[in-house]
């Protein structure tokens, strides 16, 4: 993959993911914390569109009727919206100054009405296919709910890799959840509450947490009582290791779905989401 220092072959990345996509996607994720500087600034920017690509795959659309909207500036959110930044574009000119991106508008595609908190576990030992597989489910929920979403990571403290009422592209989102290495204890009540926090600031009539993760708490807390002080929670926990997932849905009423790598991530996301 990698012929010479710092160097990617792209054409081998290609045919390796139609040979095995689950480990390429997980060794692309192993090289975006590669040592070599210029190796990992090119495995990030491949990564960056390839992740995307794999959740765009997958029938991960929401349900409902999507429309037209004027819509805050994100750089893949939509075309420019002139008559709505042309304020914004005038005083530039005038000042000779750069244009502000959080004062420019876009006409994109949205559908009202649902907001996803995502929670992806990065404690213990986190590389290869756990840490492609938390990028690909960032990246399908971007894709799913692109102007009413947050993704959250969390070990014992929980990080935003996106807060719910903060504008990033996708690729910088999937950028930051590579970008954590796993560590640490697992505080799954704490996390839950976070969740229920980032919700509280949409105005979505249907909020839902997605807790991908094996569910094993190593921090004392109440995670029952946590999820079940939630709008909706869906748990995604990884084939092979899902018994306390199992557990937790049974005590609070949630809906289960296992994921068995990163390619099968947005397929998941969508059996436990629309099923």
């Amino acid at each position: 993959m990698s012929p010479e220092v710092g160097e990617i072959d792209e054409a081998a990345v290609e045919q390796a993911m139609e040979d095995d996509p689950d480990e390429m996607l997980a060794m692309l994720a192993d090289l975006t914390g590669a040592t070599d500087p210029k190796l990992r600034e090119l495995a990030r920017r491949l990564a960056g569109r390839l992740f995307l690509d794999v959740a765009r795959r997958g029938p991960s659309r929401p349900r409902g009727t999507g429309k037209l909207a004027t819509q805050r500036y994100r750089p893949d959110g939509g075309d420019l919206d002139l008559d709505a930044s042309l304020d914004a574009l005038i005083t530039a000119r005038a000042e000779n100054a750069a244009v502000d991106p959080d004062e420019l508008r876009i006409r994109g595609w949205s559908t009202p009405g649902t907001a996803i908190c995502l929670l992806v576990d990065r404690s213990g030992s986190m590389g290869g296919k756990p840490l492609a597989t938390n990028a690909v489910a960032a990246a399908a929920v971007a894709w799913r709910a692109p102007t009413d979403y947050s993704v959250l990571t969390f070990g014992k403290d929980v990080i935003a890799a996106k807060s719910q009422d903060v504008t990033k592209s996708n690729e910088a989102v999937v950028d930051a959840v590579l970008a954590l290495r796993g560590f640490g204890t697992t505080d799954v009540a704490g996390a839950l509450a976070a969740a229920r926090d980032q919700l509280s600031r949409s105005t979505a009539a249907r909020k839902i947490t997605v807790l991908l993760s094996d569910c094993r708490a190593t921090v004392e807390g109440d995670a029952v009582g946590a999820a079940r002080g939630l709008d909706e929670l869906v748990i995604v926990a990884p084939g092979e290791d899902s018994e306390e997932a199992e557990d937790l849905a049974t005590r609070t009423g949630a809906r289960l779905t296992t994921v068995d790598g990163p390619s099968d991530a947005a397929a998941a996301l969508t059996r436990v989401l629309d099923g």
